[in-house]
């Protein structure tokens, strides 16, 4: 069992848990995960991953930090300075990060392992790009076994995106009610008639669905009696690049809206514009002379304008705004041009995210 000091968001992981102590994070790797933890790092897997700046790094400590006797090992991971869920991203955040945990998946089989967990939440917007951070997903690649997170993949990752590309990016807000994805046969009967014509969604999402509600109707003895198909290497291969396939071919046009375009439609003349920037700027240059400043909130920051001032102070910002087109707009400048300390996310100041889960406490509210 964790220990008093664990966070709610990993106490369903038998393999270990994460930890606050003296104001210092740790995650306690428990000793039926020690196995599958030393092949992650003998195997090569884990310099590979963090060198890449796929998955975040961390040091080990001594067995003294552990919570409880079921310890194996004791690891600080390196700090994420602003946690954001799936509910909070635009469409390009999602994909992306839906894209990075396939990447990861893919290079993980060539080291003789697998993602045993494909959740969302498993994904962090750090120095501007996706990074896994959940060190305790990764299992042994048995031969012959299919993806064991092939569905909560296409929960958390191809059903929102679809949904979003199809008919409104709205409905990304379904993940805030279904925490461990959206359900497929919901997303499948939400999507146009349309959508079965694109053959990655017809077998992804709407067979799967189909395929799911077979099972769920059928008795525990006729489920347990089926046993998964051998999957070869290469089609396992070809699986997964149909995978990345699907979430590259998924695009969102996003419409016109009141905050999209805010900027260049504005009245604000140049004289105007010049005086605002020129104000924000001797603001934060004197809240910059606070050394304990550091993290900048730009509520209702449209396109990101003014957090760029910010970050060229040497701020990290929280580029925050309700409007899906002008966080998409924001998000993809910033990674065009490759900004490492700024975050857009998509968020109602006057409805912002509320802890959800068990007890109200696996995901922590915005507030």
């Amino acid at each position: 069992m964790p220990g008093s000091n664990a966070l709610a968001s990993s106490f369903r992981d038998p393999a270990g848990f994460l930890y606050c102590r003296d104001g210092c994070l740790y995650r306690q790797i428990n000793t039926e995960y020690s196995t599958d933890y030393d092949l992650l790092n003998s195997s090569g897997l884990y310099a590979t991953l963090v060198k890449a700046k796929l998955l975040i790094p961390h040091t080990e400590v001594g067995i003294e930090f552990a919570e409880n006797s079921l310890a194996y090992k004791v690891i600080r991971p390196e700090l994420i300075q602003t946690i954001s869920y799936p509910y909070e991203w635009c469409f390009s955040q999602l994909k992306d990060a839906a894209l990075t945990t396939i990447k990861i998946q893919r290079i993980a089989l060539k080291f003789g392992m697998v993602l045993k967990d494909a959740s969302a939440y498993n994904i962090q917007f750090h120095h501007g790009k996706p990074i896994f951070i959940d060190t305790l997903s990764f299992a042994k690649y048995r031969e012959g076994e299919p993806w064991v997170a092939y569905m909560q993949f296409c929960q958390h990752f191809v059903a929102p995106l679809a949904l979003m590309s199809f008919k409104d990016c709205r409905l990304a807000q379904l993940s805030l009610n279904h925490i461990d994805g959206v359900p497929l046969d919901l997303a499948s009967k939400l999507l146009p008639l349309r959508s079965y014509l694109k053959y990655s969604l017809l077998v992804h999402l709407h067979l799967h669905a189909k395929a799911q509600q077979k099972y769920a109707n059928s008795s525990d003895r006729y489920v347990t009696s089926v046993k998964p198909k051998r999957i070869e290497p290469r089609a396992y291969s070809a699986f997964l690049q149909g995978l990345h396939n699907t979430i590259k071919a998924l695009h969102w046009k996003f419409p016109e809206t009141e905050w999209g375009d805010y900027y260049s439609t504005t009245n604000y003349q140049d004289h105007s514009m010049r005086h605002k920037e020129t104000l924000v700027e001797e603001f934060l240059s004197s809240v910059a002379m606070d050394r304990d400043a550091s993290v900048v909130h730009d509520l209702g920051a449209n396109d990101g304008h003014f957090s760029r001032i910010a970050t060229r102070l040497g701020f990290s910002v929280v580029s925050q705004d309700i409007d899906p087109v002008a966080v998409e707009k924001n998000y993809l400048q910033t990674k065009s041009n490759q900004e490492e300390n700024l975050l857009p996310l998509l968020l109602d100041l006057t409805n912002p995210s509320p802890a959800i889960g068990w007890s109200s406490a696996e995901r922590m509210s915005f507030v």
